[in-house]
């Protein structure tokens, strides 16, 4: 199974680290070599990767990273990185004719996780997302930012950063089908071309699941509060 690695956005907020998010040394390690290893870890060697900004120095960094843990990457351009990252998802369907894992280039987790999103049997033009059910008192996740879920009977009936109901946090986990690019081309016709956007038609139609993932660790290493922390973490050895 191949794993797309959405890499395209600026990351503003911890740009004064480095330039280029995906890349921001953690621990010694950057971003998305941590991702990578954690899916080759889960037996995934087959990567597409969408960047954006400063794509041709990330370019070079997954190729050279690609080498070094002896995986493939096929690198894709996101020309629009400055839009929804529904976009970013859209940028890589020609290399994606098969079920594949999505994850996010800034999105720790629990190896664990991603094998939630491997085991998962999904029928033809459905989407899986792994949630947190952890809503209240959550050690890392940022309220004001995490992307809510509203869960029901094992299937996702609504997403999005401001759901005022909900009982479940994205953890930035999918397990997709191709069905999810015509989702978001729907969702994109509607005015939203955010991949929250795509698993809510998904949602609408009964195709979105909702996959447990035990309350096992991941952060969304989004600005200098989450940074620390996901360093401090990694530095006294208590996640990967």
């Amino acid at each position: 199974m191949r794993c797309l690695i959405i890499a395209a956005g600026r990351g503003s907020r911890l740009s004064h680290r480095f330039p280029l998010k995906p890349l921001a040394p953690l621990a010694g390690t950057p971003l998305i070599e941590r991702i990578m290893v954690l899916a080759a870890g889960q037996g995934i060697h087959e990567f597409v990767i969408v960047g954006g900004y400063g794509h041709r120095e990330l370019e070079r960094f997954v190729r050279d990273a690609a080498a070094r843990l002896r995986v493939v990457a096929t690198i894709v351009e996101n020309a629009e990185w400055r839009r929804e990252n529904g976009h970013s998802v859209l940028a890589a369907r020609e290399s994606l004719a098969e079920d594949f894992v999505l994850l996010m280039a800034d999105h720790l987790f629990d190896g664990a996780l991603l094998g939630v999103a491997l085991r998962a049997a999904l029928d033809p033009g459905q989407a899986a997302l792994v949630v947190d059910f952890r809503v209240a008192g959550h050690p890392h996740a940022d309220l004001d930012d995490v992307t809510k879920v509203r869960v029901r009977n094992g299937r996702i009936v609504d997403i999005g950063k401001r759901l005022a109901s909900y009982n479940a946090f994205d953890t930035g986990i999918f397990r997709c089908t191709p069905g999810l690019f015509a989702a978001l081309e729907e969702s994109l016709r509607g005015g939203d071309g955010s991949l929250s956007g795509g698993m809510r038609v998904l949602a609408q139609r009964g195709d979105a699941l909702a996959l447990d993932g035990g309350g096992r660790f991941w952060i969304d290493v989004d600005d200098e509060r989450a940074f620390a922390l996901a360093e401090d973490l990694l530095a006294g050895g208590r996640h990967p």
